[in-house]
């Protein structure tokens, strides 16, 4: 398994706060943190199982809004990053079992406190076919979206294959952030699950880390697509491709090109949707980029 990365190590001494939970062992000092203390819907957070040296752990395991926690040993305890759903609401569940030497256990119950997302509304116009498809594509749209979940959930069974930070797909202007609710045509259809990047048509689109490809394929709302699996639950897609220059099984360094900038799919120009998964809960993709140099 690659080293822990930098940034989980850094994150010890993040400017932002931290909330606090303590297991029920009589440990003097706090078992699991988490940052930042309140994370917003659709966010990253960071758990951290704190180890003082007189409490063996040995081994921590956990989940996080349903989705299971990676946790790594770092110098002061163990560390994963879990990911917010972007509906929840005032709170989401997060349950860490904490082994320790000699056979004990804690398992921990905790609600971590969730902050509003704010995100504008976007009043876009695109073919009628991508507002109301017609019923003979129900199945095809149906059958595309378990075969999604069924990636991002193969996330998990893969270990890590990252050590060093994330980078932008594209080195351009954000049209469009993540969570902002899509009028399309008139009607409120959905949130934006990613972030938009401009690009004419052609234009290079790069991997945002070492990954292994795991879906590529022509899907009718997100056109020609690329799935990358970095492992330890976190995924990440490049939609709307007019190219893509990979196929399933490669391995991908970090800034590799991988496709080129399109129009296909549900559309109003050519540009490129980014978008990132932990498991099944769509996080905000910039937060890849933001824990790795403390912007909490």
């Amino acid at each position: 398994m690659p080293p822990l990365p930098s940034y989980l190590l850094a994150l010890a001494v993040s400017l932002g706060s931290a909330g606090v939970a303590a297991a029920q062992s009589g440990v003097g000092r706090p078992d699991l943190t988490w940052r930042p203390s309140v994370p917003l819907q659709g966010s990253l957070v960071l758990l951290v199982v704190l180890s003082d040296g007189t409490d063996s752990v040995d081994a921590v395991q956990g989940e996080l809004a349903g989705e299971p926690l990676h946790f790594e040993r770092a110098a002061d305890g163990f560390r994963a990053v879990g990911g917010v759903p972007l509906e929840a609401e005032a709170s989401v569940p997060a349950r860490v079992v904490i082994e320790r030497a000699g056979g004990t256990s804690d398992t921990m119950m905790v609600a971590l406190p969730v902050g509003p997302r704010r995100a504008p509304r976007e009043r876009l116009r695109t073919a009628p076919e991508f507002v109301q498809p017609p019923e003979s594509l129900a199945e095809r749209i149906r059958a595309e979206r378990e075969l999604l979940e069924e990636v991002r959930s193969r996330a998990h069974a893969t270990p890590r294959l990252w050590s060093e930070p994330f980078v932008r797909p594209r080195a351009a202007l954000v049209t469009s952030g993540f969570g902002a609710a899509r009028v399309f045509n008139g009607v409120v259809r959905s949130r934006h699950f990613g972030v938009d990047f401009a690009g004419q048509r052609g234009a290079p689109v790069r991997a945002a880390n070492r990954g292994v490809v795991a879906f590529v394929a022509d899907l009718y709302y997100s056109g020609t697509a690329v799935y990358l699996d970095h492992g330890a639950g976190i995924v990440t897609g490049y939609l709307h491709l007019s190219r893509a220059l990979v196929i399933p099984g490669d391995t991908v360094a970090r800034g590799q090109l991988i496709g080129h900038v399109g129009a296909s799919g549900r559309v109003t120009g050519p540009h490129l949707h980014w978008l990132a998964g932990y498991g099944g809960v769509t996080v905000d993709p910039l937060d890849l980029l933001r824990i790795e140099n403390l912007r909490w």
